[in-house]
């Protein structure tokens, strides 16, 4: 299989142009990007990913946007700039920016208890196991919205552990995409938490709740909400809950097995409308829409005269809200970070095996996308593949690759 870039002038159809220029008036290595581009035919070549898009942006304008490789194995056409891929995770940072424009129009408090919101979360019980049994306890105290917006809620996600907590995940229907936001919102209060509220990271279905106070809270559905909140005033026309039939060409999709393990993937289909409208994880979307979010944040929360949210409650957002009491268990976060209202936040300038700058915020999602703000060097970059077992090496190669390019 060859790897093959689509040229500059391939956009999305409905989404507007992202302002472009040249690398080197960015401040970019056009010769370190172009490696960047060789790296990963290299890795198409070798079967790692059917393909991928890379966007880099500097002061605010793209330097370097690239589509490389197919972007259906099943099929010969060319990933192109207006692929549409499952973003899972990278969902997150848009439903937090939701809930918080509602904590600006004074519909709740970071403090509030999430059982005012949603009863089925009123006096909850942590489950602690004592002599190979579960046993359960009371909270010491409430979760709150902001415990959900930074994971410290002690909800967790069914792959985050084989205790008999993440069992009791493993064996309900909250994977299903037929149930209702309020069904499931309930299904997961049902559940003992696996730590107290505040003291853990424990990365989970706390976005998802989060989804269903929005929904309470606005009186619409999270997709209403979302697109008339923040996908219309961004002209992300893209991304959504699902795709119509009429975009079934423009689907990126993974090998059948992963080319690493041989184990089955199995990704929901793009063109199935689903019951459930995951704020944790369920939107699709494509990379010059994403990059139109990524230009709101950096932009301090506007874009083309609209704001999202103000400058301030992004600068809160975007700051670390675990701390040194808050144990964050060898999960997720990469040594030297902590974790915001929704995105990871860099602590340290070292530690971590790959480069970046004190204040860069960014999430990703479990099919092999990935994104990242670096406030610092006025850098923000959007990786886009169908590759979930290889995610964890791409977005380490990305992130690479980029920072080598920055002069």
């Amino acid at each position: 299989m060859t790897a093959t870039a689509v040229p500059q002038t391939a956009i999305a159809p409905k989404t507007p142009s992202l302002p472009e220029a040249k690398p080197e008036t960015l401040g970019l290595s056009r010769l370190r990007l172009q490696a960047m581009s060789d790296a990963f035919k290299r890795e198409i070549d070798k079967g790692t990913v059917p393909g991928v898009t890379v966007l880099v942006a500097r002061r605010g304008q793209v330097g370097w946007f690239e589509a490389l490789g197919r972007q259906s194995p099943a099929g010969a056409a060319p990933m192109a700039r207006d692929s549409i891929f499952r973003i899972f995770s990278m969902t997150k940072p848009i439903v937090s920016v939701g809930i918080m424009a509602l904590v600006e129009d004074g519909h709740l408090l970071l403090s509030d208890a999430v059982a005012k919101f949603i009863p089925e979360f009123a006096n909850q019980k942590v489950g602690v196991v004592s002599g190979g049994k579960l046993e359960l306890v009371q909270a010491k105290r409430p979760m709150t919205v902001q415990d959900l917006l930074r994971h410290t809620s002690g909800l967790t996600y069914e792959h985050q552990g084989d205790g008999p907590v993440h069992k009791l995940y493993q064996d309900s229907r909250v994977r299903s995409r037929k149930i209702s936001n309020a069904e499931h919102a309930a299904l997961v209060a049902s559940f003992p938490l696996v730590c107290h509220p505040g003291e853990e990271f424990n990365y989970s279905r706390s976005t998802d709740i989060l989804g269903r106070i929005i929904e309470v809270v606005s009186g619409k559905s999270l997709g209403a909400y979302l697109t008339e909140r923040i996908l219309a005033p961004l002209q992300m026309a893209e991304t959504g809950f699902s795709t119509a039939e009429a975009n079934a060409g423009r689907l990126a999709e993974p090998f059948a097995a992963d080319p690493w393990t041989g184990d089955k993937v199995a990704l929901f289909n793009m063109l199935e409308q689903p019951v459930m409208e995951s704020g944790g994880g369920g939107l699709i979307s494509t990379t010059a829409d994403y990059a139109r979010f990524c230009l709101m944040l950096r932009n301090g929360g506007a874009l083309d005269g609209n704001r999202i949210i103000g400058r301030k409650t992004l600068e809160l957002m975007t700051s670390d809200h675990l701390g040194p009491g808050v144990v964050t268990n060898g999960t997720l976060l990469s040594p030297g970070h902590g974790f915001g209202l929704g995105f990871a936040v860099r602590r340290e300038p070292g530690i971590a095996p790959f480069p970046g700058s004190v204040g860069q915020y960014f999430w990703s999602g479990i099919a092999g996308t990935f994104f990242w703000i670096d406030p610092k060097e006025d850098l923000f970059a959007v990786f886009m593949s169908q590759g979930p077992g290889q995610r964890d090496y791409t977005r380490t190669l990305v992130r690479d690759l980029v920072y080598a390019a920055v002069e």
